[in-house]
């Protein structure tokens, strides 16, 4: 079997949210996070109790080792001799520190893999403008910094995605009692953003469902999580797409219902049993430990209504090699060759290139890398 050619790129760059990795780092972190909104440092100290339940670290630092580890050694598996980098938007490693790490190594032109699957500009184009700012900040500048950046495709239709969520969810229906299975609700999940920003997501010029990208996106991969249960069981069961960690000011409107209302409200009409499906998510970082696994939980048991949390995708092997999927596939077009390219559901594989305005920053204009322009 002939190695993948991922010619022109030297390097694969790992980019990610981050997150505190012990208590002292917890507000410090929150501040990184809402830096510029004005957020005072009580609200901030009662968000971090979220992080101290847990020792006051996330494990989505831990979390990125694992999957920088995996992608290492399915790379290697498949004959490609590639280095990865890790850097992270808000807590270390930095992008800015990772990018003049690599630029000291001699790299040139690397791959960009972020950790989060869909369109919005908290989920895209704000790394696209943290890559800006980190490239930016190298000898030369953006027009002439050493090392030149190309974000992967979005893939919350890859299979390689898709797949490891179908077979967790198959596997939390199982976990369910079985007088209440057959009626069960599947519910998927993802992080709530305020309501202009999902308006405001994707391609300006397209029209999607639900307003925007971010929202048609997963509603996409809900019907096609729910369509490869229905095969596997002979049962369909009714879906949802809800919300969970809401932040920010209240008169704001953000995207509902929040999974603890909407878990209330089906245990009103009837509903036996629910999976929370956390397809937003691609690992059990804090909004999945805490938001479903410590609070929704908690609501469920509240009212009495059985609930299972089916597993994110983590480094399942079909996640980790839709990374090198992704990779040889954009180096492909970087060459100009054809290629194929795998997506389920109706949204078709997603752009290269970001189009102009996509995703646009809902605060002030800034420009940002990996796009056809700002």
């Amino acid at each position: 079997m002939a190695t993948p050619d991922v010619h022109p790129y030297d390097a694969l760059l790992l980019v990610s949210f981050g997150g505190p990795e012990g208590p002292d780092d917890v507000v410090p972190f929150l501040e990184n996070v809402t830096r510029g909104r004005g957020i005072p440092r009580e609200r901030l100290e009662e968000v971090g109790k979220h992080y101290h339940l847990f020792g006051g670290r996330s494990p989505i630092n831990d979390q990125c080792r694992e999957l920088k580890a995996a992608i290492e050694a399915d790379l290697a598996e498949h004959g490609i001799d590639l280095p990865v980098y890790w850097g992270n938007r808000n807590w270390d490693p930095y992008l800015s520190e990772t990018l003049q790490q690599m630029a000291d190594d001699g790299v040139t032109r690397a791959a960009c893999f972020v950790t989060s699957a869909y369109s919005s500009w908290s989920s895209c184009r704000q790394y696209r403008e943290n890559l800006y700012d980190a490239v930016d900040a190298l000898p030369g500048g953006v027009e002439g910094a050493p090392v030149h950046l190309d974000k992967l495709r979005h893939y919350f239709n890859h299979p390689g995605f898709v797949e490891p969520n179908v077979d967790a969810t198959l596997a939390a229906l199982a976990d369910l009692p079985d007088d209440v299975r057959a009626g069960a609700r599947l519910v998927f999940v993802t992080h709530s953003i305020p309501t202009a920003m999902n308006e405001n997501s994707g391609d300006p010029e397209a029209t999607y469902e639900g307003g925007g990208a971010y929202v048609a996106q997963h509603r996409d991969v809900a019907r096609v999580v729910t369509e490869k249960v229905a095969a596997e069981t002979g049962t369909t069961h009714e879906h949802d797409l809800v919300f969970c960690s809401r932040s920010g000011s209240p008169h704001v409107p953000w995207l509902e219902p929040d999974i603890n209302d909407h878990l209330e409200a089906l245990r009103d009409r009837g509903v036996p049993a629910v999976v929370m499906v956390p397809v937003g998510f691609v690992s059990d970082h804090m909004e999945v430990i805490y938001d479903l696994d410590t609070e929704a939980v908690e609501t469920a048991e509240r009212i009495g209504l059985p609930v299972r949390r089916a597993a994110t995708a983590g480094i399942d092997p079909r996640f980790v090699a839709t990374v090198r999927d992704l990779l040889v596939e954009r180096a492909t077009v970087e060459r100009g060759e054809e290629v194929a390219r795998a997506a389920v559901g109706e949204t078709g594989p997603m752009w290269d290139a970001c189009p102009v305005g996509c995703c646009a920053n809902p605060r002030a204009e800034r420009p940002a890398l990996c796009g056809r322009g700002a």
